[in-house]
């Protein structure tokens, strides 16, 4: 901290006027939380006063490092050509501004789950760690995340937390969300709620939402009715045929959870060919509020997961593992939003 500044600012200059080590300046500036709020904020206001800048090639050079996340996206079907579940093109909006944030530029590819991602991005040096978003059903994708734990790949995943004892993936509260929804059906006076979505060891986050719907049933007295749970993927398509199922079985029903805003958007659409009015003959609530959602007809009541806290959440995940820091909490509330499909309380 003797160093009195010279011509052209360096972090020395900056560490010198803020009266801080160096190495406290450059994690200042790579917005590592180890370092106070206070202390990054008055380190980035010398920085701005000085005209300094960070040298990305010098900095690299000396942690070998690249300075780069890759963000790899599986696929998931879709109804367009797109083949990215929307909720998660929706997140990627929060992961570029978690990376701006912090001075990482941010490599985007779709992938395959047979590629061998540890090569293509950290071997290569193309990427210092990788965030993945879809993986489909979860029991083939374990074995691919236990690889990469292996071979000592940097990684973060969105997904069930429960199911994952790595302490890489970032998600939902899925069962205190599904409970959520389970509680919002019950107060709009319907008790024989069916559950839309693939819940079992395969999909666990949807298996979470159902459980989280049991225990509301719980709560009130009322016997969850299995005869009421219908598989279906995170498809418009998917959630018509669940629907038709659902009603081509004869079994009553006055409301439907479904465990995705697009599996809810089709079962409104088999609703509707069927003569049942949302909500006056049933409520329709779905899951991650998608833009389409607000655009149904009525307006799709959904729980709403933490898109720009996820996005900071993944990224902090990674860059923990890579600088050594504390992991963030892994788990996110979800919230409802309530709008016409499920109707009035009763």
């Amino acid at each position: 901290m003797g160093r009195k500044p010279t011509g052209r600012p360096t972090s020395f200059d900056i560490a010198y006027a803020a009266g801080v080590s160096q190495p406290t300046v450059s994690r200042a500036l790579r917005g590592d939380k180890s370092v106070s709020a206070k202390t990054r904020a008055r380190i980035e206001e010398i920085a701005r006063d000085l005209n300094y800048t960070v040298d990305k090639n010098a900095s690299s050079l000396r942690s070998q490092r690249s300075n780069t996340i890759a963000l790899l996206f599986f696929e998931d079907p879709t109804p367009d050509e797109s083949m990215i579940n929307p909720f998660f093109l929706a997140m990627l909006g929060s992961i570029t501004r978690a990376c701006a944030d912090r001075g990482l530029d941010l490599l985007i590819s779709f992938q395959r789950m047979e590629d061998d991602w540890h090569v293509q991005y950290q071997d290569s040096h193309r990427a210092d760690g990788l965030i993945l978003l879809g993986y489909g059903d979860y029991t083939k994708y374990r074995e691919r995340m236990e690889q990469l734990v292996r071979q000592g790949t940097h990684f973060a995943r969105w997904g069930s937390v429960s199911s994952d004892a790595s302490g890489v993936t970032i998600g939902t509260d899925n069962v205190a969300a599904g409970r959520l929804a389970g509680e919002h059906l019950i107060d709009r006076g319907r008790r024989r709620i069916a559950f839309l979505g693939h819940a079992d060891d395969h999909y666990p986050e949807f298996a979470g939402r159902y459980r989280g719907l049991v225990e509301a049933l719980d709560n009130a007295g009322i016997k969850a009715d299995p005869k009421l749970r219908f598989n279906a993927l995170t498809t418009e398509e998917e959630g018509h045929a669940a629907a038709r199922a659902l009603i081509d079985s004869g079994q009553a029903f006055d409301a439907i959870f479904a465990a995705s805003d697009l599996i809810a958007i089709g079962a409104m659409r088999a609703l509707a060919e069927a003569g049942r009015a949302v909500p006056q003959d049933v409520a329709v609530v779905g899951f991650d509020d998608i833009p389409a959602a607000s655009l149904t007809t009525p307006p799709l009541t959904t729980v709403m997961q933490d898109i720009r806290r996820a996005g900071e959440a993944l990224v902090e995940t990674l860059m923990a593992q890579i600088e050594g820091g504390e992991l963030p909490p892994r788990k996110l509330p979800g919230r409802l939003i309530v709008r016409g499909s499920t109707g009035p309380a009763r």
